[in-house]
């Protein structure tokens, strides 16, 4: 399992701290709720977490079978989802998939058909990317990050963009994925969204610290 720890961790812009001495250990297979308000620095936190966003003050460690990795590697035990994540919009369906197999393997190992056939998106499969509507990108972005074979996921709003059956398979897909994972998921307060994980940060709380 991959744990992370969190050391005296800061990102600002500007002058201003979005967040500031956040110090917290994430413990293998934990499922942590990052948690504020629009603005509040949740995404930019779930950013730092993930490698995309250098801070501008501490440190983040991830530690595998106990283990630190550096950070080169690091990518290869993330996945991650968001709204504006980019996709490559000028490949179909089946191009995409094909192309993130290469560097990622699926859970279970699965071919790019049963992918296609697991996010529902099987009548896609020959359609570009850039011709998906806003729910068909995330849950493909959702299908992407959850079905990766990966030890650490991060999901930032993972419900943005979808209806009322597309939440009902993202909750699906997800319990079924839950076992031997860290998960952190960045949430305003959308209990569809989070409803399992088992701890919170809240980011004002690290706002706070600074004043």
């Amino acid at each position: 399992m991959l744990s992370i720890q969190l050391n005296k961790l800061g990102k600002k812009f500007n002058r201003e701290w979005i967040f500031k001495d956040l110090t917290y250990t994430i413990v293998g297979n934990q499922k942590l709720l990052i948690s504020g308000g629009n603005g509040s620095g949740k995404s930019t936190l779930l950013q730092v977490l993930s490698g995309f966003v250098a801070p501008n003050a501490g440190t983040v460690d991830y530690i595998f079978e106990n283990k630190k990795l550096s950070f080169e590697k690091t990518n290869d035990y993330i996945s991650f989802a968001s709204p504006y994540l980019q996709l490559i919009e000028d490949f179909t369906l089946k191009e995409l998939v094909d192309h993130v197999r290469v560097y990622k393997r699926f859970a279970g190992d699965c071919s790019t058909a049963d992918f296609i056939d697991r996010i529902n998106l099987k009548s896609a499969k020959d359609k570009y990317v850039k011709q998906f509507s806003s729910g068909m990108k995330q849950r493909l972005k959702l299908g992407l990050a959850i079905l990766s074979a990966t030890p650490l996921l991060l999901l930032d709003e993972p419900v943005s963009n979808l209806d009322k059956e597309a939440i009902a398979w993202y909750k699906q897909l997800l319990l079924e994925h839950l076992n031997e994972r860290t998960i952190i998921v960045c949430s305003n307060a959308i209990n569809d969204e989070h409803f399992f994980c088992d701890t919170e940060i809240k980011v004002e709380d690290f706002k706070k610290a600074q004043q």
